[in-house]
């Protein structure tokens, strides 16, 4: 256990399994990198719990709908003929198929684990292998957990990610849209949120709203609905960086049959990424008690900048 600042920013590490955030006596998220689930579901790093700072559950882990959907996570759901993400690959012409594709992503050690008064910050290598076993990715990911402010209930966790073609070849970053689905460009950072927000509002820059903003590109988009059996709301806010090359993203977004959030790597469009060649992407996720509007949003990015 590491003493943090005066608000009772704390970490606890249970090396080998998962780095764990918390402020007083409440855990904020854990980082869970060395579970081993079901190969089919993709073993790969991933947060959860994630709670607010009143302590509500905002991440859903093994939903029965889909087993490989694990809190917030860094996935790629068609790699080259690949699923780096878990679970059935779509295949033209035939829908979901259960295949013998899914690769995984092994958490391969810290670099930079440095606690501070008011925040964490990690920097992790993860080794992306096949389903074969073959090396295709060398990702550096820096994380952090900042600007916790408890009397405002809100706290950010702020994930970058530089993915490195190590195959030896060039590598096609998909996703069921690309191959013919329609509005399932799922590919990238993902979070799945508990059953009690399904239904939620989903809010976008530039005024957008509702399902309809799947498919469209915008610079933040926020979820957020009420709870189960405590009278509360919670508001999501992913953030990616503005000078990243796709920016601003395209969204895959939904609030039925289940809440999802993920700022597409190839909504609709293959993504080539050339022997030797990195893609870098980074985003905030903004977690707040209380249901926010669009301009509580922008007020809030306003204040916290990137």
């Amino acid at each position: 256990m590491t003493p943090g600042s005066p608000a009772g920013l704390r970490v606890r590490h249970d090396i080998g399994t998962a780095v764990t955030v918390g402020v007083r006596d409440r855990d904020l998220v854990s980082y869970v990198y060395g579970a081993e689930p079901d190969p089919w579901e993709c073993p790969a790093p991933f947060f959860h719990p994630v709670r607010t700072t009143a302590g509500n559950l905002v991440s859903a882990h093994r939903p029965h709908d889909h087993r490989w959907h694990k809190g917030v996570a860094m996935t790629i759901s068609h790699l080259s003929g690949d699923n780096f993400w878990g679970g059935y690959s779509y295949v033209p012409g035939e829908g979901y198929q259960r295949l013998d594709n899914v690769g995984s992503l092994r958490h391969d050690g810290f670099s930079r684990f440095d606690v501070g008064d008011d925040r964490l910050d990690l920097t992790e290598r993860v080794c992306w292998r096949s389903a074969r076993g073959r090396h295709w990715i060398s990702e550096q990911r820096d994380i952090a957990v900042h600007d916790v402010d408890e009397p405002a209930g809100t706290w950010e966790l702020t994930v970058a990610t530089a993915l490195t073609n190590v195959s030896g070849g060039r590598l096609e970053i998909g996703s069921p849209t690309v191959f013919g689905r329609e509005a399932a460009g799922y590919s990238g950072f993902f979070w799945r949120g508990p059953r009690d927000l399904t239904g939620g509002t989903i809010l976008a820059a530039g005024g957008l709203e509702g399902p309809g903003v799947m498919g469209r590109r915008a610079a933040w988009l926020a979820y957020t609905g009420p709870h189960d059996v405590v009278d509360a709301a919670s508001t999501l806010v992913v953030v990616p960086d503005p000078a990243a090359d796709d920016s601003p993203p395209v969204w895959f977004v939904r609030n039925e049959p289940f809440p999802a959030i993920n700022p597409s790597l190839a909504f609709a469009e293959e993504v080539a990424l050339a022997t030797g060649a990195t893609l870098r992407r980074r985003y905030r996720l903004v977690v707040a008690d209380g249901a926010w509007d669009a301009d509580r949003v922008e007020e809030y990015l306003k204040e916290h900048p990137w």
